[in-house]
């Protein structure tokens, strides 16, 4: 009998389970558990005192669920995770270190575009702390998808990846290495690299592999 791992996914945005679950579709070892908070991420507009401890509560909620591992998926929550300090007995995978990975590979120049200016600073900070911790390279620059954002958290995704898709073909006039930070932008960066002979960096690329590393 095949003993499988109980992974649980903490969401932002139920938009992102279709994405995980995508991704480990052929991984019979793991079991995906989804928590979703849009909550959170309405509260971030508004300041973030005591934030950090509200996604501490939601993680050790998550360890009682006899998880064995848990995998953040918003680096919002990332992001506000590094205030506090956090003991749990099992793996916290960050779904941005393994797209840190693959960003710092790349020693050419590479933009990241971003639809949720929220999420810059944080992410952008930790990229930084990885490149440093890893002795890595980080020649990146950061470009927003002004008002795009608030069309994903109203459930118009087709329009959502249509902005995305424009704002790529934009960036790849001038810039041939390209990332998209947020795992809401996934869908639109596949849809381009059918559209174009570019390769667009994105946070599912290397994400599978981080996994199975840090929970076999």
């Amino acid at each position: 009998m095949l003993l499988r791992k109980k992974l649980g996914c903490l969401h932002a945005h139920h938009s992102n389970i279709e994405y995980i679950e995508q991704a480990f579709q052929n991984i019979e070892k793991v079991e995906l558990v989804h928590f979703v908070d849009p909550g959170l991420i309405q509260q971030v507009s508004k300041g973030t005192d005591g934030l950090g401890f509200k996604v501490k509560e939601q993680l050790e909620w998550m360890e009682s669920c006899d998880m064995d591992a848990i995998l953040i998926t918003c680096t919002n929550y990332i992001a506000l995770l590094e205030e506090e300090q956090l003991e749990l007995s099992i793996p916290i995978i960050k779904i941005d270190e393994p797209f840190f990975e693959t960003v710092c590979e790349e020693k050419q120049p590479q933009t990241i575009l971003f639809t949720n200016p929220e999420t810059v600073e944080g992410t952008m900070n930790r990229l930084q702390q990885y490149a440093i911790l890893h002795a890595k390279s980080n020649n990146t620059k950061v470009k927003v998808i002004d008002k795009t954002f608030e069309l994903i958290i109203q459930g118009k995704r087709d329009a959502y990846n249509s902005a995305i898709i424009q704002a790529l073909h934009d960036v790849a006039g001038e810039q041939q290495h390209i990332a998209v930070s947020q795992l809401s932008m996934v869908e639109a960066a596949r849809q381009f690299e059918k559209e174009s002979t570019l390769t667009i960096t994105h946070p599912l690329k290397s994400l599978v592999k981080f996994v199975m590393r840090s929970i076999e």
